[in-house]
């Protein structure tokens, strides 16, 4: 199984970056300073690393720098500043991508899968498709078919149909999705959640899909119901 480092010293991104990548299959292990991120490096060579730049005791720039002396592991980093000679910078010391905050955790992901595939061509791929019974969800494409036939739906309703099924009969709150979809600092409300899994909803039941479904958890949010084993 595949380690990612997150080195961020917002503990609200990095809860909420943890989740997506274990998700995605990837161990994890999470660094709140530069230093404690360049002791983790050392200690347990992490796969790919998504590194913030405005960190306590060593910044981003320089926890990359230090790693690029004797590694070319992936990284990406994560900033609040979109300054282009930030971005720049951050590519010369040898950074693989720049991503600015506030972010979607579904992009972050997509960023991190591209980079892996481009590493390792013929790394695993289906880690990227589900299928249950006559629903295929291809996040590489952003393809969801139903008895192989495409269903057309939105970007957002896609990472929402994703998120909900690679974690098959768990509950996630509104906020939960909120917050993982939207992003941390989105101003909106959890009825931003309900009109988009009530649009998700309508156009999947276009179609017969008698072993799962998005079910409503009153109180609380929503989970996607495997009735039967995926086939």
């Amino acid at each position: 199984m595949a380690l990612m480092l997150i080195a961020d010293d917002n503990r609200q991104i990095t809860s909420i970056l943890r989740e997506y990548a274990k998700a995605d299959g990837y161990t994890v292990k999470v660094a709140y300073n530069g230093v404690e991120a360049l002791d983790l490096y050392n200690m347990y060579n992490p796969d790919i690393i998504l590194l913030d730049v405005m960190m306590p005791q060593i910044d981003g720039f320089e926890v990359c720098r230090e790693i690029r002396k004797k590694s070319n592991i992936p990284i990406i980093m994560i900033t609040a500043r979109g300054e282009d000679f930030e971005k720049i910078m951050g590519l010369d010391i040898g950074a693989d991508d720049y991503i600015v905050k506030p972010f979607s955790p579904g992009e972050v992901m997509a960023r991190v899968r591209a980079i892996m595939r481009r590493i390792d061509p013929d790394e695993k791929r289906n880690a990227q498709i589900l299928s249950f019974d006559n629903l295929k969800i291809n996040m590489d494409d952003y393809v969801v078919t139903i008895n192989s036939k495409n269903v057309s739906l939105t970007k957002k309703e896609i990472e929402i149909l994703w998120t909900l099924a690679n974690s098959k009969n768990k509950v996630f709150t509104r906020d939960n999705l909120l917050n993982n979809l939207w992003g941390y600092d989105y101003f909106g409300d959890s009825r931003t959640v309900d009109s988009h899994i009530k649009r998700l909803r309508s156009k999947l039941d276009e179609f017969k899909h008698e072993n799962w479904d998005i079910k409503t958890i009153w109180g609380v949010g929503y989970k996607f119901e495997v009735k039967e084993d995926e086939k």
